[in-house]
């Protein structure tokens, strides 16, 4: 691996999420590399959703834990996940974010697919057959992982599993607000993986 990149935005940004400054990834170089305006963008709006009034630290790093897992980035699942242990979250939470995010990849698989195939008889009246008890009496509270559930489910592009799960956001007493600052995180974590 290089030796890192030598921009002060990237080093303080690496430094922010606890990642090792020597860090490379083609999307940091390439930005790097012509100083984009987009480096200071993403790195204030992560920053500032990270920081989002209606989420706890916790909550918020365990969501964008949620996303860096859903896209596979071994960087960032480290990052987030180290900070959410500063912030007190377990590791008995830590799994649960894994296994939550796995069951959604299941789930969004499944419903799009009856969405998909909307007015099907036999796919809209046959029972999934899924278990997907994790899902009933989570260590992190029903609210936080259904609130994961439906982040995850909207990076996935499932409508269904959007709906049915920012219903079960708001009966567990989420706000619009809560629930908004939640899919902007979620947002931009994405993006941040793409660059990372």
């Amino acid at each position: 691996m290089e030796a890192g990149i030598n921009n002060e935005t990237v080093t303080s940004f690496l430094q922010d999420l606890g990642v090792d400054t020597s860090f490379v990834s083609d999307g940091l170089s390439s930005l790097a590399a012509v100083n984009s305006k987009y480096l200071r963008d993403l790195k204030l709006n992560v920053s500032g959703l990270l920081a989002a009034k209606n989420l706890t630290k916790k909550e918020a790093y365990l969501i964008a834990k949620a996303v860096a897992i859903n896209e596979k980035n071994k960087t960032l699942i480290s990052a987030f996940g180290a900070l959410a242990l500063k912030e007190g979250a377990t590791i008995e939470e830590l799994s649960e974010t894994h296994a939550c995010v796995s069951i959604m990849n299941v789930n969004n698989v499944f419903y799009r697919f009856r969405h998909y195939m909307g007015g099907n008889e036999y796919y809209d009246k046959t029972p999934a057959g899924l278990r997907m008890s994790v899902m009933m009496a989570p260590t992190m509270g029903k609210g936080l992982f259904e609130l994961i559930s439906l982040v995850v489910s909207a990076v996935n592009g499932c409508e269904r599993c959007v709906t049915s799960h920012e219903q079960s956001v708001k009966e567990q007493g989420a706000s619009e607000p809560r629930i908004y600052d939640a899919i902007r995180l979620g947002a931009v974590i994405k993006g941040l993986c793409v660059t990372f």
